[in-house]
């Protein structure tokens, strides 16, 4: 007999949010368009752009045009919502997840917006 723990709706549940989701996306490429967002992360491109408004409105990220594209910079020293990560900044988590945090004032890098070469994985530190 299937209860809450066993049935198949507890099969497909994951660590992450697709607002931590969509934030390690900007995190990994700034100039990434909310169509490839919304690809990557599974998501419509109106959840997506729900979701940018949220972290821009809350203060974890910042948009600027370029040209006729946004680019994204993340917060320095946002902090975690919930009382039980209270007082830790996110960029300790984004920087596991993706590696060092790119400098939003730095121009893009040869090979791609993040500034790794082409085919290469930013290193976990």
């Amino acid at each position: 007999m299937e209860n809450e723990h066993t049935g198949s709706r507890r099969n497909h549940w994951t660590f992450l949010t697709n607002h931590a989701r969509v934030l390690i996306a900007i995190a990994r490429d700034p100039g990434i368009r909310l169509r490839d967002i919304a690809a990557s992360c599974d998501l419509t491109e109106r959840t997506v752009q729900a979701i940018v408004t949220d972290l821009e409105t809350d203060g974890y990220l910042t948009r600027t045009r370029d040209g006729r594209r946004n680019r994204y910079a993340i917060a320095p020293g946002a902090r975690f919502r919930h009382p039980a990560e209270a007082g830790r900044e996110i960029a300790g988590l984004l920087t596991y997840l993706v590696g060092p945090l790119a400098d939003p004032t730095a121009p893009p890098g040869p090979g791609g917006s993040d500034g790794v070469a082409e085919g290469r994985a930013l290193p976990l530190r």
